[in-house]
C-alpha cells in the first residue's frame, strides 16, 4: 500500500478512536446523571465502544504500524521522539481499556462514580492527544 495512502487511513483511525474516547466520559456523566438503570444508556456505550472506539483504536494500531514499517523500524527506534509517542499512545491504550472496564460496570449497574470523576477523565484523552500530536510533528529529540 502507498505510504501517503496508509498514512491517510492512520489520521482517519486515530480521528474516529478519540471521538470515541471523547464521547464514551460524556455518556457517563449522563448516565449517572439521569439517576436510574437507563437501559438507553447502556446500549449507546456499549455500542459506541464495541462498534467504533475499539475497531477504530486496533485499526490505529494497525495501520501505524504500517507506517513505521515503511519508515523503517531501526531508524524510529534511534528517535527518542518515537519511544515517547509509544508510551503516550500506550497511555491512551490503556485508557481505552480503562473506558472498557467502565462500561461493564455501567452494564451491571454498578458504577460508584460521580459524574465530576467521569468529566475530570474525560480531560486525559485531550492531554495524551497534545502529546502525541507533538512528538509526531516535532520530532523534538
Amino acid at each position: 500500500m502507498e505510504y501517503l495512502i496508509l498514512k491517510a487511513l492512520h489520521v482517519m483511525a486515530i480521528i474516529a478512536w478519540m471521538a470515541g474516547l471523547f464521547y464514551l466520559p460524556r455518556l457517563f456523566v449522563y448516565h449517572v446523571e439521569s439517576g436510574e438503570a437507563n437501559e438507553t444508556f447502556k446500549v449507546m456505550e456499549r455500542r459506541l465502544l464495541n462498534m467504533i472506539t475499539t475497531p477504530a483504536m486496533i485499526a490505529s494500531w494497525v495501520l501505524g504500524l504500517g507506517v513505521a514499517a515503511m519508515i523503517g523500524f531501526p531508524a524510529l527506534l534511534e528517535q527518542g521522539w518515537a519511544w515517547t509517542k509509544l508510551v503516550l499512545v500506550l497511555a491512551l491504550t490503556a485508557y481505552h481499556f480503562l473506558l472498557a472496564y467502565y462500561v461493564k460496570l455501567f452494564a451491571r449497574d454498578q458504577n460508584v462514580r460521580s459524574g465530576r470523576y467521569y468529566r475530570v477523565i474525560n480531560e486525559v484523552p485531550t492531554l495524551l492527544m497534545i502529546g502525541i500530536v507533538l512528538m509526531t510533528i516535532l520530532q523534538p529529540f
